[in-house]
């Protein structure tokens, strides 16, 4: 196998895959995850849904490297406004989750996403998150037009 075909398979794997109706990322939990009772401690949850959400953005053409090096105009990030989450029941070690990230709109600066973690097909944490781009002074900025596209594309 040749390197950039090595790397593409890689990046692959590591980055879960779009959906028909978004993006899915299985992650193991490990020790570092976990409070000293072997239960997911509730802020890496957060890590957990994160993943997703960037896993999901590179795979629609949208990447953190070209929003920082000023591709769009002006150095842009991105920001989570607003995330409502609810823990249903506990990942502990070793499990094998499965995160689900879903567009369900943008509108101007931002995009609205629900998140779903589960193992074994059982729900564990649902979120919705509310993110945005900036660009340098902290002032919201509109999504480049070829974004939008970009995310409701579905996998072949």
């Amino acid at each position: 196998m040749a390197d950039a075909d090595r790397n593409d398979a890689l990046t692959a794997g590591l980055s879960g895959q779009l959906t028909p109706t978004g993006h899915r990322l299985m992650a193991r939990v490990y020790f570092a995850d976990t409070d000293f009772t072997g239960v997911v401690y509730h802020a890496r949850y957060l890590e957990f849904l994160e993943r997703g959400r960037s896993d999901f953005l590179r795979l629609a053409g949208v990447h953190h490297t070209e929003l920082a090096d000023g591709k769009h105009g002006e150095r842009l990030s991105w920001v989570v406004r607003r995330m409502d989450i609810e823990f249903r029941q506990p990942a502990r070690i070793d499990d094998i989750v499965t995160v689900d990230t879903r567009l369900e709109r943008i509108s101007g600066a931002r995009i609205f996403m629900a998140q779903q973690l589960s193992r074994d097909g059982e729900r564990l944490v649902e979120a919705r998150v509310e993110a945005a781009i900036i660009g340098v002074s902290g002032k919201p900025r509109r999504f480049p037009k070829e974004w939008a596209a970009a995310f409701l594309r579905r996998p072949a």
